[in-house]
């Protein structure tokens, strides 16, 4: 016996799906009046619905010639100023040094590391010989 009504049903996701693509093309339109980027995750953000749900939805085609038109229109050069370029330079020589030095530190900890775990392995291998030995000779 089936519970519920499967019309019901059907109807009621069909105006869930409705409202949802009417939050979509209000927020496309209010993106575009605006003059702001058009970009899937950011309409799905200011629709309330999934970045999936658009890629589905009628509301597909017209996302990806509003993103291509504006991928076709040229950004505006940027200027980089000589010491903008010198202080990045700095930094990432900077960090690159700190980085060798650490690889260096933790190559020599990790050599005296396995030493030591050598030594331990060596030390375990002969108490666990002198065990052996002490249990196979009788009791005085």
């Amino acid at each position: 016996m089936a519970r519920g009504n499967p019309e019901n049903l059907r109807a009621a996701a069909q105006r869930k799906h409705n409202a949802a693509i009417a939050r979509a093309t209000g927020a496309l339109d209010a993106l575009e009046r605006d003059g702001k980027p058009v970009t899937f995750r950011g309409l799905a953000n200011a629709a309330g619905v999934s970045v999936d749900f658009l890629y589905r939805s009628p509301l597909r085609a017209r996302i990806e010639q509003l993103r291509a038109e504006r991928d076709n229109t040229p950004p505006a050069p940027r200027s980089v100023e000589p010491c903008e370029i010198t202080t990045q330079s700095n930094v990432v020589r900077t960090l690159t040094a700190q980085i060798a030095e650490l690889k260096q530190r933790h190559r020599i900890e990790t050599e005296q590391l396995q030493a030591a775990l050598a030594v331990a392995h060596g030390e375990n291998l002969e108490l666990r010989r002198q065990l052996a030995r002490q249990s196979r000779t009788p009791a005085a």
